[in-house]
């Protein structure tokens, strides 16, 4: 069993075969998400960060070596787990060069499937509570896992997307960010209509800061933003 409920995005074409692993996935305790092609997984993605990918490699509209990809460009940490029919060698190097964690192929226990998540999931858990969470910001304290900022008396409450976006800035102090960098890092990709929700996003941050004039979060035209502190 789980010992708790992480989320898994599961990307495969064969609805009978998706049927049997997220049942058994479920029984198990994890909360599972299925799509049938990579692009719907890759908009899934997007919505909603996982704990971890299981996706199989022959897939429409996007296979699972470019979905993989796009989700390790998006996430350094996810564990992806490729489960496909292939095992030749070249197929699974071709695998791991495309940010592959583990290779299962079919047909395969679900015993064996649950407990490689179960190893993945526990190094996960190790890797983010190492991972620094809170960030002093001029005199504001910013708790990530809270999705709070604190001045003095004052907490001010974050959504999800503001806590992501200014961990990434908190993260590179007076550093000149890039637009494309950070549309990639916090949203996964780089369009024209996520450059706009990004651009409501900085104002929301902007007016957190008003309370401490020595925080300025600066855009430097034509290229990025700047967290000065």
């Amino acid at each position: 069993m789980a010992t708790m409920k992480a989320t898994i995005l599961l990307a495969e074409d064969d609805t009978a075969l998706s049927f049997v692993i997220k049942d058994n996935l479920q029984e198990a305790g994890y909360d599972v998400t299925t799509c049938n092609n990579g692009e719907t997984a890759w908009q899934a993605f997007q919505k909603k960060g996982f704990d971890l990918c299981l996706l199989d490699v022959n897939m429409p509209i996007r296979d699972g070596f470019s979905l993989a990809k796009k989700i390790r460009q998006a996430s350094d940490l996810v564990p992806i787990i490729f489960i496909t029919a292939k095992s030749l060698e070249e197929d699974k190097i071709k695998g791991f060069s495309a940010g592959a964690d583990d290779y299962i192929t079919k047909p395969f226990s679900m015993q064996e499937l649950i407990m490689r998540i179960e190893v993945f999931l526990r190094r996960t858990r190790k890797l983010k509570s190492d991972i620094k969470e809170e960030y002093q910001i001029g005199r504001m304290r910013f708790n990530y896992n809270e999705l709070k900022l604190y001045f003095g008396d004052e907490v001010i409450g974050l959504t999800q997307k503001e806590a992501d976006l200014l961990k990434f800035l908190a993260a590179n102090p007076n550093k000149i960010l890039k637009r494309e960098e950070v549309l990639i890092h916090v949203w996964g990709k780089d369009d024209y209509f996520l450059g706009r929700s990004m651009d409501v996003f900085i104002t929301k941050l902007r007016k957190h800061f008003k309370a401490d004039p020595g925080i300025v979060l600066e855009t430097v035209h034509g290229v990025g933003f700047r967290l000065n502190q």
